[in-house]
């Protein structure tokens, strides 16, 4: 028999393994979207995001941003990068004004789904919340700073914020939600199972090896490798269902896990969310390097944090 022959079964169980195993995460995944987008879909509906941004339309002003600029990122930071970009185009702003936008978002964005999904990984949902926005008015403090004002007017285009049709709304968000829920059910099988095969196969131990310089440089242990490119490349929402079963698993430990959490709080999902931004005039570069540098820092800083709590129970 050869050496492939005889592997083959163990693949097959794999396979069995992670299918059983995503059926279970991807029935919490979907409750928890279906539940929260419905919430948030009804305060937008009556205005209560539109009342919020109201608020924090002073804090966006001293961030060079005009009025409109909060509406966007609370838009972003309850419901997606989609809903964002929408107002950002129906508003419009200059190439200047999107990056800071686009930074903002990337940092903190569907704030309800994905701290639900960090805590369950492991992570404390106050830190992870507080993290995010603070490294999301950072980043745009910084860029205002560095970023020259073009100083160019602004053309304001009539915003229409609430359709009047409740069923309307009811339908469309029943409609998005419908092609959602099935795009979530499809990678958190496929996911799940890939992760089964490549760990049964080895091939996680060998891109735990060959990441390792990368992942020391942003103070993550080499066995959240597989984890930190599904993060990186699909994002936090899609890549929960992996990384709740590498929990389960007890592969990777809970403080490993914790310091990915930290990590891609602030940074993942760099491949599409990136592009979706840059095809609107966001600084590719801006949107990948100050992220990943911030990134680095929190996991340091939790490094530390961790060093000295330990250090002070001893």
């Amino acid at each position: 028999m050869s050496p492939n022959s005889k592997h083959s079964p163990d693949v097959q169980q794999a396979m069995k393994e992670g299918f059983r195993a995503a059926l279970k995460t991807a029935w919490w995944m979907i409750w928890l979207t279906v539940a929260i987008s419905f919430g948030v879909m009804l305060l937008q509906y009556f205005g209560i995001i539109a009342l919020v941004s109201g608020w924090l339309t002073p804090l966006f002003l001293h961030i060079g941003l005009q009025g409109e600029a909060a509406l966007v990122f609370i838009t972003g930071a309850l419901i997606n990068h989609y809903a964002a970009i929408a107002i950002i185009e129906t508003i419009g702003f200059d190439a200047r004004s999107i990056t800071i936008l686009a930074l903002m978002c990337l940092c903190a964005h569907n704030l309800i789904i994905e701290t639900a999904i960090q805590k369950k990984i492991g992570s404390s949902a106050l830190r992870m919340v507080a993290i995010r926005l603070l490294f999301a008015v950072a980043a745009a403090m910084m860029l205002n700073a560095i970023l020259p004002d073009s100083a160019g007017d602004v053309s304001v285009k009539k915003v229409q914020l609430v359709e009047d049709n409740f069923l309307v709304v009811l339908t469309h968000w029943a409609l998005s939600t419908l092609s959602l829920t099935a795009k979530m059910f499809a990678i958190i099988v496929s996911l799940t199972v890939l992760q089964r095969v490549l760990a049964e196969l080895g091939v996680i131990r060998l891109l735990s090896k060959l990441l390792r310089p990368l992942l020391r440089v942003f103070g993550l242990p080499a066995k959240t490798s597989f984890l930190w490119i599904v993060s990186q490349t699909l994002g936090l929402a899609y890549g929960a269902a992996v990384m709740v079963e590498e929990k389960k698993s007890g592969k990777v430990s809970r403080r490993e896990l914790d310091l990915l959490n930290h990590h891609i709080a602030v940074s993942h999902s760099n491949i599409e969310d990136v592009m979706l931004f840059f095809s609107i005039g966001a600084s590719l570069f801006w949107m990948l390097a100050l992220r990943l540098v911030f990134a680095a820092a929190v996991v340091w800083e939790r490094r530390l944090f961790i060093s000295l709590s330990l250090s002070t129970k001893e």
